[in-house]
Parts: structure tokens; sequence; C-alpha cells
């Protein structure tokens, strides 16, 4: 039962992480990794399947959110949406190729869906980001970097 707990707390971290929450899930997931109770392989899955939901749902928050776009408790202004749009259309579905950067990266899956990003791109190219980003700590955690 721990161990169930253990992933879904990973899991949990991981979702919100990805979100406009301010969360991180990289402590949980080295945590878990330095007690070596858990698959290494099962971490790494948990992790990134719950970052990359944690993802798909900036994405369709951006399907819908500019609608409200005029409403005054609106909490981007117009000029910053009408600059994050320009943005995106300058640098385009590469751009969630950093969707794993902090600060920067929940905006871009925002914006992407803002953008109508074809939801296939929109997986494939967040999916790349954040396991990469995921192999790669675990990778430092456990010495095989």
């Amino acid at each position: 039962m721990a161990d169930l707990l253990a992933y879904l707390g990973l899991f949990a971290a991981a979702l919100g992480a990805a979100t406009i929450m301010p969360m991180q899930s990289e402590a949980v997931l080295v945590g878990l990794l330095l007690s070596e109770k858990f698959s290494t392989f099962w971490l790494l899955a948990v992790a990134s399947l719950g970052n990359v939901l944690g993802a798909l749902a900036n994405w369709l928050l951006g399907r819908g959110i500019e609608r409200f776009r005029e409403k005054r408790w609106f909490p981007i202004g117009p000029a910053a949406l009408d600059r994050a749009q320009g943005w995106y259309r300058r640098f385009g579905k590469w751009s969630l190729l950093a969707s794993w950067l902090p600060i920067i990266g929940d905006p871009i899956t925002v914006v992407a869906g803002v953008m109508r990003e074809p939801l296939p791109t929109f997986v494939l190219l967040v999916a790349i980001a954040k396991v990469g980003r995921y192999i790669v700590l675990a990778a430092a955690t456990t010495g095989l970097a």
C-alpha cells in the first residue's frame, strides 16, 4: 500500500508541476530514486505520464481561455496575450521542446492551446521534452550520467 501511495504522490506532484500551479516534482522523484525502493522505470513512467497530462490540461485551458480575453478579471492583459501569441507564431511548435523549463514551460503549453496546436503534435513534442528531462534527472541521481 505504501508503494502505491508513493507512486500516486509522484503522479500528483508531476501533474501539478506541469500545470500553471507553482509546484515541483523533481524533489519527489529524486527522493524516491534515492530510496532505492522503487523501479526507476516505473518512477519515470509515472512522473512522465503525470507531467504530460498536466501539460495537456494547460493546452485544454488555452483552447478555451481566449473567449474570456475581454473580461475584467482575465489574468493576462491583451498586450501580453498578443505578445505570447506572436512569440508562438515566430517559434512555432518547436517551442514545445522547451516545455520542461521552469517558469516559461507551462505558459508555452497554454499558448499552444490558444494557437490551436494539433493535439498529436502537442503530445509528441511535450512528451519528448518532459520524458527527456526526467531521464536526465534520473541518470544524474543514480550515477548513470
